[in-house]
C-alpha cells in the first residue's frame, strides 16, 4: 500500500494511493498515528479496503500532502551511513552507526516550504530513506528486525552546519529547525518495494543535480540498524529512523560549500516512494 495525509496544516486526513488514484480514506476511522500501526492497523486497513475502498471519495488533484505519520513519538538518524558522503565531510567511516535525534516539531509536509533559520549562514539538504516502524520494538535481532517494519518513506534530513558542527555539543542543534523534516509524500509498505537495497536517490538545487546515490551504498543496512538502536531504547509503533544520506551534500562541494538562500528550489525523490519540493524561505519572510 502507498499511504499519505493531505489537507491543511494540522488538519490532515489520511488517504490511500491505489489504481493510479489518490482517495481519501477517512472513513476508515483511523489516522496514521501510533495507535494505528500498534493495533495492526495496516492489515485492518487492506481487508477494510477491498470492500470500502470504492465508496472512498477520490482526491484529484491532492491540494496539500502531510507529513505521511502523524506525531511519531521520535525521529533517529543515522550519520554518515555512506562511505562517500563520509569522505566529502572527511570523516571516516565510523566503527558502530552514529545516532542522533531530530525534533518531532522539524516535521512538516513534503511539498511545504521550508524556512531558512533566523541566524542561519548555513542550511544543507539531505535526501535520506526513512524506515517507520510497525511494532514496539525492544532488543530485536538482526534476522527479525524486518518484521518491525510497517514501511517507507522519503525525507529531506535539513542541516545548518554551523549549527551543528561549530556551536558545541550535539548535532541535535542544527538538525531540529522548524521545518526541518519533510516526511512523505506516501508511506509505502514492504510489499511494494523490491529491494529495498537498490533503490536510486537524487536531489536537485533550482534544477542542478546534486546527489545521485544509491541504497546499495548503505554503510549499515536497514535491519542491523532498527536491531543496534533497540539495544539502547525502545522503539514505538510509528517511530521513524532515517538511514543517511550519499554524497552530494552543500558543505562537500568543491571548491567551496554550498549552501540554501532565500528562494531556492529543492527537488528530490527515491525510487518507489515518490518525489518531494520545498522552496526555501527566509525565516524573517515566513513572519
Amino acid at each position: 500500500m502507498k499511504l499519505f495525509r493531505h489537507g491543511p496544516v494540522g488538519k490532515e486526513t489520511p488517504g490511500i494511493f491505489i489504481n493510479n488514484e489518490h482517495r481519501d480514506i477517512s472513513a476508515f476511522g483511523q489516522d496514521f498515528n501510533e495507535d494505528f500501526f500498534a493495533g495492526d492497523g495496516l492489515d485492518k486497513l487492506k481487508s477494510w479496503t477491498q470492500n470500502s475502498l470504492q465508496q472512498c471519495p477520490v482526491i484529484d488533484p491532492v491540494k496539500r500532502f502531510g507529513p505521511s505519520v502523524k506525531k511519531p513519538s521520535k525521529i533517529i538518524c543515522i550519520g554518515l551511513n555512506y562511505s562517500d558522503h563520509a569522505a566529502e565531510t572527511k570523516a571516516t567511516v565510523p566503527p558502530e552507526p552514529v545516532i542522533f535525534f531530530k525534533s518531532t516539531t522539524a516535521i512538516c509536509g513534503p511539498n511545504d516550504h521550508v524556512i531558512i533559520p533566523k541566524t542561519s549562514k548555513k542550511t544543507d539538504w539531505e535526501v535520506e530513506l526513512a524506515v517507520v516502524i510497525a511494532k514496539k520494538t525492544s532488543y530485536v535481532d538482526e534476522a527479525t528486525a524486518a518484521k518491525h517494519i510497517a514501511g517507507y518513506m522519503l525525507h529531506n534530513d535539513y542541516s545548518e552546519r554551523a549549527f551543528q558542527i561549530e556551536r558545541s555539543g550535539q548535532w541535535v542543534k542544527g538538525k531540529s529547525c522548524d521545518t526541518f523534516a519533510p516526511l512523505g509524500p506516501y508511506l509505502v509498505t514492504p510489499d511494494e518495494i523490491k529491494d529495498i537495497n537498490n533503490l536510486r536517490l537524487w536531489l536537485t538545487v533550482n534544477g542542478k543535480m546534486m546527489q545521485d546515490g544509491n541504497s546499495k551504498n548503505l554503510v549499515y543496512k536497514i535491519p542491523f540498524i532498527i536491531s543496534y538502536i533497540s539495544q539502547f531504547m525502545t522503539l514505538l509503533p510509528g517511530d521513524i529512523i532515517s538511514t543517511g544520506t550519499p554524497a552530494g551534500v552543500g558543505m562537500g562541494q568543491k571548491p567551496d560549500p554550498i549552501y540554501l538562500k532565500h528562494g531556492d528550489i529543492v527537488e528530490l525523490g527515491i525510487e518507489g516512494l515518490g518525489s518531494a519540493r520545498q522552496e526555501l524561505v527566509s525565516w524573517e519572510s515566513a513572519q
